[in-house]
């Protein structure tokens, strides 16, 4: 059946009254009728009238049924309460500090903005793919956590709630740090109790799994290169086995190989500090690693200066390209790449341990260690835990 160009969702509001919301291709003839039938425009695009006075409301809405069907819009009576209630009554019972904000996607197009937002693969992901969703509830706490709620199609009741996020990321049906939609009940209470102990947790957790695997990631096209350039020093020969000829050509491999690590090694500066902060290797079977966590960790301080430089220069980042030719710009990188190297190579000598420790420090508790574990992303298998003598010292 084909989507009316042009709709008028009505629901309720304690505070507010009667609730209108347009949307459809059409739906700036939608807004024109409600505004011609009397009802007020709010910020977030939403239009209202009072219901205090029920002779003013009957003329409301029998106004709207006269300007809807002149401007060929659809009027739908929803049952549910207005969304832009339940997400902040719902934001007031969450730990923390969170606030709530409708959107509203007036037009079908403005719904597929949500896709690069998206950091899910389940409910919701499909809600979106098969219905249309003309507005949301966005949850949003003071460290910028973004939650998406909506109302659950084809339910008479319910919502969904879904992550949103702005960082760089996979197709979320193959990433496996992607966490689940939750299906919430239609009680705010309810609603955030589930969220705030069975859907929080678990995002925190896939944000924890996804930082890490961003820096395994970054290690392992580091590593890559790294071992091909001492091959390359050891034999003075290409990967080909056709001689240099001329020792000035290593050490332009050197800054090319000091380019491409430090566009990754960022990603490591960029995440590894909080994930190192969770471990504790004397309460997991490696006490052994704290040794090479205290190197990481030096490592990272080391480098400090150079991502400082590198955070000043991404303010810079958009005119640098056109001051900057593409030769220099890479000159720039390979100095901050040459600068860190040192740091760069404790990272991949002690790669292990930390990928051991960081995994062991899921946020969570023993449930999340018992949870099956993302895949693992470096070639080596860790080493077995330590015999049962060593672990008694913990």
């Amino acid at each position: 059946m084909p989507t009316p160009s042009a709709e008028i969702t009505l629901t309720t509001s304690r505070a507010l009254g009667l609730v209108a919301i347009a949307s459809g291709e059409d739906h700036l003839q939608a807004m024109q009728a409600l505004e011609e039938a009397g009802f007020s425009r709010l910020p977030n695009g939403a239009f209202t009238a009072p219901l205090s006075d029920a002779s003013a409301a009957r003329h409301t809405a029998s106004a709207l049924v006269h300007r809807a069907h002149e401007h060929g819009a659809t009027v739908i009576t929803s049952a549910r309460p207005y969304l832009g209630d339940i997400g902040t009554e719902i934001a007031a019972r969450l730990p923390g500090t969170w606030s709530a904000e409708l959107e509203i996607y007036g037009h079908p197009l403005c719904q597929e903005d949500l896709w690069p937002r998206m950091w899910e693969a389940g409910d919701i992901y499909r809600a979106l793919e098969e219905h249309r969703i003309p507005f949301a509830s966005v949850l949003t706490n003071h460290a910028g956590t973004e939650l998406l709620l909506i109302e659950r199609p084809g339910h008479r009741s319910g919502y969904l709630l879904g992550p949103l996020t702005d960082r760089e990321q996979e197709d979320p049906h193959d990433d496996p740090t992607t966490p689940r939609s939750i299906v919430l009940p239609a009680d705010p209470g309810l609603a955030a109790h589930a969220i705030a102990h069975r859907f929080l947790p678990a995002y925190r957790r896939a944000l924890h799994n996804q930082d890490l695997n961003t820096v395994l990631r970054a290690l392992e096209r580091i590593r890559e290169e790294h071992q091909t350039l001492q091959a390359i020093r050891g034999s003075g020969r290409y990967s080909d086995a056709v001689p240099l000829g001329d020792s000035r050509l290593i050490a332009g491999m050197e800054r090319d190989f000091a380019d491409h690590a430090w566009l990754e090694f960022r990603h490591v500066l960029e995440h590894a500090p909080l994930l190192l902060t969770r471990c504790r290797p004397a309460a997991t079977a490696w006490p052994g690693d704290a040794a090479a966590l205290t190197r990481l960790r030096e490592a990272l301080a080391h480098s400090q200066d150079t991502w400082d430089e590198w955070n000043d220069l991404r303010h810079e980042l958009y005119s640098i390209p056109r001051t900057l030719p593409a030769h220099e710009w890479s000159q720039v990188r390979g100095r901050l790449g040459l600068a860190a190297l040192p740091a760069t190579e404790t990272w991949l000598d002690d790669s292990e341990a930390f990928e051991r420790q960081v995994r062991a420090a899921v946020p969570g508790g023993p449930a999340a260690l018992s949870a099956p574990s993302p895949r693992l992303l470096t070639t080596r298998p860790a080493p077995p835990p330590a015999p049962r003598a060593a672990a008694a010292h913990r």
